[in-house]
């Protein structure tokens, strides 16, 4: 779509507003919106102005202006809003007119043309597989003489014994057994149709749809694959249906990795292909009837994995989903068809066009712009250098001796450990300008002084219970 035509757009379906958003340096959507008339072709070349000094991690006060620059091909009618259309746009420096090296979607452009400067190839398709959860209420503080949170859902094991309207179905999931559950136990089947039809009426491609693992309302919604920026596009459009679908029925979603203690985490399951002249170029003759481009790829993500979970796994919380026993990949090896390991080369058909790879560490708590940029980067870097990933893991972790498994590297156990992977691991992020040193230093700055520092310093519930009595 081109700037004429959004304006169009407008006209034909009688917009009234034009929602201008775009993503903050941890990964949180913004927006600030106009009346139509303020929009005119000139817009999506001279921008409009913001405050970038009350973003996170962006401008200081004496450097506050920005500019924002709509992208046309985004343009959608938000099924949310009266009258709205929304676009998703760039951010630049309104001095020097130069893209603005913070912001996320710059970071995933780059990467996408930092690729094809390389002549290995010029399309990585990402398919997301988004894991949530959708609660039916949500209650938690931290302050000088508390900390707590409580979770509800119908669904939840833990509503078995509980009068919920004056009657209880007793159809409750039980733990760790939600996967594929029919009607009435899966009570979220119409609501997540609902979310799948409005993405598709949003442009977005869905696969697929079903219940997850966990009790308590965890769900899957699987991406079509597209290039990578459209994919962060997507990711981030999807969400906001999600959330919104889920609020229009009285409920709430969370992508949070780990909401619930002892039970499967939400991951985000990337499956990684790269193209040129619309031909692939993972599939071949080797293990999993892959390339040795594809494996070299492999064994890329492989050794920079522990740098890059500090993007793809960015929370606190995420190292609470990467434990042994739910289905999260701890140990850093790859395989054919095993989900157990932190890359799995899915089974599909035999066709060539389908051959890919699914690196199963990353949650959607992630910025999608900077996770899928940094996996392309460290692929690339893979099969730059040749790297080889190793011999395969084709047995069931969990049935492994103890000793066995100490031979395979694992997944960093907190956001403090990915972070100081990425401080001694960065130089192949910032090939081409992909990503900056200023853009890896504020990056770790921030995370460590308002995430790591923060959790550290309070009090956790559960320690009231193991040292009170000290």
């Amino acid at each position: 779509m081109t700037p004429r035509e959004v304006l169009a757009l407008c006209r034909q379906k009688e917009v009234q507003a034009v929602d201008l958003r775009f993503m903050d340096f941890p990964g949180t959507q913004k927006h600030f919106t106009i009346p139509v008339n303020a929009l005119t072709e000139e817009s999506f070349e001279d921008g409009l102005t913001f405050d970038g000094s009350s973003i996170r991690g962006w401008q200081s006060i004496n450097e506050s202006d920005m500019l924002v620059l709509p992208q046309a091909e985004t343009a959608m009618v938000d099924p949310f809003m009266k009258s709205t259309l929304a676009m998703t746009c760039n951010i630049q420096d309104p001095i020097t007119r130069s893209d603005y090296n913070r912001d996320p979607r710059n970071v995933a452009r780059k990467a996408e043309a930092y690729m094809a400067s390389t002549g290995i190839a010029d399309t990585a398709l990402f398919g997301m597989q988004p894991e949530f959860f959708i609660f039916d209420n949500v209650r938690f503080d931290q302050n000088v003489h508390e900390g707590y949170f409580h979770i509800d859902s119908i669904e939840g094991e833990w509503n078995r014994g509980r009068f919920l309207d004056s009657k209880n179905s007793g159809q409750q999931i039980r733990r760790r057994e939600g996967y594929f559950p029919m009607p009435p136990a899966d009570t979220l089947q119409d609501l997540r149709t609902e979310i799948m039809l409005t993405a598709q009426e949003c442009g977005i491609g869905i696969t697929g749809q079903h219940h997850e693992v966990a009790t308590g309302g965890q769900c899957e919604v699987d991406l079509e694959h597209v290039p990578l920026l459209q994919a962060a596009d997507n990711l981030l459009r999807f969400k906001y249906i999600v959330k919104n679908v889920a609020a229009k029925h009285g409920k709430v979603a969370t992508f949070m990795p780990k909401p619930l203690w002892n039970d499967n985490g939400s991951g985000l399951h990337m499956s990684l292909s790269f193209w040129k002249n619309n031909e692939t170029l993972f599939a071949g003759s080797g293990y999993g009837s892959m390339s040795e481009l594809a494996m070299n790829a492999v064994g890329g993500i492989l050794k920079h994995a522990p740098a890059l979970l500090a993007f793809c796994c960015p929370t606190t919380n995420s190292y609470k989903r990467t434990v042994p026993g739910f289905d999260a990949p701890v140990n850093l090896t790859y395989s054919f068809r095993n989900r157990s390991a932190a890359i799995r080369i899915p089974v599909h058909t035999s066709s060539s066009s389908t051959k890919r790879f699914e690196f199963r560490c990353p949650d959607p708590s992630c910025n999608p712009y900077l996770a899928s940029a940094a996996v392309t980067m460290a692929a690339l870097d893979g099969i730059q250098n040749k790297i080889d990933p190793g011999l395969p893991l084709d047995k069931d972790v969990y049935d492994l001796p103890s000793e066995e498994l100490t031979a395979y590297p694992k997944v960093p156990d907190s956001l403090e450990k990915s972070l100081q992977a990425l401080r001694e691991d960065h130089s192949f992020l910032l090939r081409g300008d992909v990503f900056t040193e200023d853009v890896i230093d504020t990056w770790i700055w921030y995370k460590t002084t308002h995430e790591v520092q923060a959790i550290r310093e309070r009090p956790h519930p559960w320690e009231f219970a193991m040292y009170f009595d000290s």
